[in-house]
């Protein structure tokens, strides 16, 4: 048990941010797929809205979940909101390109697309956010 503890002492944070990432990956690909597969939307406008629910739910899940960081004052929230939706914002590019070239380039299978795409995608955005959330907090 004291075994357990040092690791989750030690790795905790990437634990919590695999468990959040998990499920904010989840989020995406479910409405992404609803909305292109039962719905018809264009790959395009499926992954914008489904970008936008994933990274809102993801703001306040590895804001108070992953990396502890409080809620001060409504003024620091905001501003680290914008921080992260501007990075996560950088993240959409490389969604939107990886889904591109998957799909219209490399005519891809659409599920095994999205899903190397939402791996880089997750890489990407823990190293945005833990520089959001962790720095924020020590200033």
């Amino acid at each position: 048990m004291n075994y357990a503890l040092r690791l989750y002492s030690k790795y905790g944070m990437a634990l919590r941010y695999l468990v959040v990432g998990g499920l904010t990956t989840l989020i995406n690909l479910v409405v992404y797929f609803v909305l292109t597969m039962w719905f018809g939307w264009s790959w395009f406008a499926a992954n914008l809205v489904a970008w936008f629910l994933s990274v809102a739910f993801a703001y306040v899940t590895n804001k108070v979940a992953v990396f502890g960081s409080q809620f001060n004052s409504l003024g620091r929230a905001l501003w680290e909101a914008v921080l992260f939706f501007g990075l996560r914002g950088a993240s959409l590019l490389a969604d939107t390109a990886i889904l591109y070239v998957g799909l219209n380039l490399l005519h891809g299978g659409p599920v095994l697309v999205k899903i190397v795409d939402q791996v880089i995608v997750i890489v990407l955005n823990y190293v945005f956010s833990k520089a959001i959330f962790v720095h924020a907090d020590h200033d």
